[in-house]
């Protein structure tokens, strides 16, 4: 079972890397594909170039058995579409491979404003990262297409996601993190020191080459 983890990674941080691996223990997975987006198309434009966001991802985890970096959607042209590239792994890793798309909270309760939307469910299972104490039935206070897909998808036993290539739900708590690579960025245009909120690698880097200042 293959998970796929997308973002900007701009730059790539503890909130990032702690529940991605949490995730990757809990659900078996054979490898998780860190996909970092080339024109993200709900967002500004990176900071950071590709390659450096490339770099700092890869040093980020390196000695991490199972996590890989996948360049697909910065060697794209165009907007960085999760359902352009879930099709195409689709057509690499064949019909049956079980593929899991992973999201936080916020991402999946804004799911359906991405680019194609209803296609992801048929080509990978959404595997939903939320706080402690949140319940799935909390998403019927959002209504709409997303709750009614949770109501006849969601499963509570991961290793569901095993017997099918795609189409299921599983949420699963994890350590919730409180930071983001904006506040970073803003820590480090005022001067100040963003140590602890992402790897001291990382930090180094950053620093060496006069990043986000």
């Amino acid at each position: 079972m293959i998970g796929i983890f997308g973002g900007t990674f701009d730059p790539v941080h503890i909130g990032h890397l702690r529940p991605a691996l949490e995730l990757f223990e809990i659900l078996q997975l054979d490898e998780l594909r860190l996909i970092p987006a080339g024109i993200p198309p709900h967002r500004r434009a990176p900071r950071a170039s590709c390659a450096e966001r490339l770099f700092m991802l890869r040093k980020a985890i390196a000695g991490q058995s199972g996590f890989v970096v996948d360049e697909r959607e910065i060697e794209r042209t165009g907007p960085s579409y999760m359902v352009d590239t879930l099709g195409e792994l689709r057509a690499e890793l064949g019909e049956q491979r079980p593929l899991c798309l992973l999201l936080g909270m916020d991402a999946f309760l804004g799911l359906s404003s991405w680019h194609r939307w209803q296609e992801i469910p048929r080509l990978a299972h959404l595997v939903v990262s939320h706080r402690p104490g949140w319940l799935p039935e909390h998403l019927d206070d959002h209504g709409g297409p997303l709750a009614e897909l949770a109501d006849s998808c969601l499963v509570a036993d991961p290793r569901e996601l095993t017997r099918k290539p795609a189409g299921l739900i599983f949420m699963q708590p994890v350590t919730q993190l409180d930071i983001s690579s904006t506040r970073i960025r803003a820590l480090i245009r005022e001067g100040r020191n963003p140590r602890y909120l992402l790897p001291d690698e990382i930090w180094n880097y950053i620093q060496e080459q006069q990043l986000y200042r």
